[in-house]
């Protein structure tokens, strides 16, 4: 999120001056490393928590199209990126990757027929097909087909022109280029201690270079907090008004991981199933394929635990300390009405390879254990925040957290996250950079990083198919 915004900022002001502070000694090693999140890039394609249906039946795709359109945008300005030679060849940092998802029994069959029958419709998924033929889903996934048993109603969707994407080799490629720009500086193993707003309108911003024990302060009119989970702390010191009651509830994440060539080669997509019954969204099981700096893996999970740290590098104080006065009392409320959810993660951490396997075998029926090696994954931190009761609430989404005078805005949640980095950037544009985002030098430069901004790809069906091919060429995201 941070070196999609720098990016922005110096693509419509080149000689505006930017500081990246990282508390690490590389950048992008958190959760946008690879091996830290699922790589898939979030389109709603395979994922069925963006589709949840109701008591009644009923199937609402309105965040699918969202979330869709989103990742378009976001695909268009890696698109320009790449034809400016700013990003390398493609298959640097992304990779046509057919998204399926796949259901067993009736009752997810039906859903996943009539959730593809409803999507379809929609000029964003109308080239999404079905299937309940076993032998064209074993063409479609040979692994997930092998030796299953047939004696119950199985379905899948597929898209061909999914994508997986290595964020981090992206994130370190962006941030590569923007340290050979004019004014752009990169602050690495520095962390930052204290904010504050001053009479002068500037952020006084308390940075610690970890190596040598020094500090030094930064005088900013603008600052984004892009930390994952250590955004919250960072909000939570800015102390502005629109950061209170807003608390964290941490989930960590395991894969299991395998590179045997033989097996590799034999899936050539991200499959999703439906999460279990109480699993948070994020612990939807899905087995990708993967291409993390050029090296191809098989992943499955994840698989969600309990922590308390923010960071997979932090603390396991950070929970405790996040407890302010003002977050209190949802932070209290969601802890009560969650307990099924935090016995959930306890459990999910607490398994055996043996039991991780036979959730594997669910996708792989001919999965060995010996064939597979667990794997951490990067930490998560679910937003917690006042509803309209002033009770607590969990949300599983991303939120921009902005003072009403624009000069500082954070970014908490989890997923769909990076998938839609651009779109939530623009937000943070357009919220803290009102007057130059709306002058007629920053619309034009917009339009030509984003072709379709200011436009609703959700509404716009020949608009939608003028972007789409030129991202599916550009970014080399259709199979020959």
């Amino acid at each position: 999120m941070s070196a999609t915004l720098g990016m922005l900022l110096k693509q419509l002001d080149p000689k505006m001056t930017i500081t990246l502070v990282e508390r690490l000694d590389h950048v992008a090693h958190e959760s946008t490393d690879g091996w830290n999140n699922a790589g898939t890039g979030h389109a709603g394609y395979c994922e069925l928590n963006y589709t949840p249906e109701s008591d009644d039946g009923n199937i609402t795709i309105s965040r699918a199209l969202s979330i869709n359109a989103n990742f378009e945008v976001t695909l268009q300005f890696w698109s320009y990126l790449v034809e400016q030679q700013i990003l390398p060849t493609p298959s640097k940092f992304i990779n046509p990757t057919a998204h399926q998802s796949f259901v067993w029994g009736e009752k997810d069959v039906a859903f996943l027929r009539k959730r593809q029958q409803l999507l379809s419709a929609h000029h964003l998924f109308a080239d999404m097909q079905y299937s309940e033929d076993p032998q064209q889903l074993a063409e479609w996934m040979p692994l997930v087909m092998q030796q299953r048993a047939t004696d119950q109603p199985i379905a899948a969707t597929r898209v061909e022109y999914g994508s997986d994407v290595d964020f981090g080799s992206l994130t370190r490629n962006m941030i590569r280029h923007l340290t050979t720009l004019d004014n752009f500086e990169l602050q690495l193993s520095h962390s930052v201690k204290a904010l504050r707003k001053n009479g002068d309108g500037y952020w006084h911003v308390t940075v610690r270079d970890e190596q040598s024990g020094e500090d030094k302060v930064f005088k900013a009119r603008f600052v984004f907090l892009g930390a994952g989970g250590g955004a919250l702390p960072l909000l939570q010191k800015s102390r502005i008004e629109e950061s209170q009651g807003y608390g964290g509830f941490p989930v960590s994440g395991q894969w299991l991981v395998c590179k045997k060539p033989e097996i590799v080669e034999q899936h050539h997509s991200k499959v999703y199933g439906k999460a279990a019954v109480g699993a948070p969204p994020m612990s939807v099981p899905h087995l990708d394929t993967r291409i993390i700096n050029g090296q191809p893996a098989l992943l499955f999970g994840p698989f969600a635990g309990f922590t308390t740290k923010f960071l997979k590098k932090g603390s396991v104080l950070d929970l405790f300390t996040s407890v302010k006065p003002n977050n209190l009392a949802p932070m209290m409320a969601v802890g009560r009405d969650n307990m099924d959810l935090t016995r959930y993660l306890i459990s999910e951490s607490l398994q055996s390879h043996s039991n991780r396997v036979a959730s594997l075998r669910n996708f792989f029926p001919d999965a060995r254990e010996e064939d597979w090696t667990l794997q951490n994954a990067g930490m998560r931190v679910q937003i917690i925040k006042k509803d309209a009761k002033g009770h607590g609430k969990l949300e599983f989404g991303t939120e921009i957290v902005a003072a009403k005078d624009g000069t500082l805005a954070a970014l908490l949640g989890a997923s769909p996250g990076a998938s839609t980095a651009v779109q939530a950037m623009i937000d943070v544009l357009e919220r803290c950079f009102g007057d130059r985002m709306s002058s007629p030098e920053w619309q034009k430069r917009m339009k030509e990083l984003v072709p379709s901004y200011g436009q609703s790809l959700v509404e716009d069906a020949e608009l939608l198919k003028q972007v789409r091919e030129r991202t599916l060429s550009t970014l080399q995201l259709r199979r020959s």
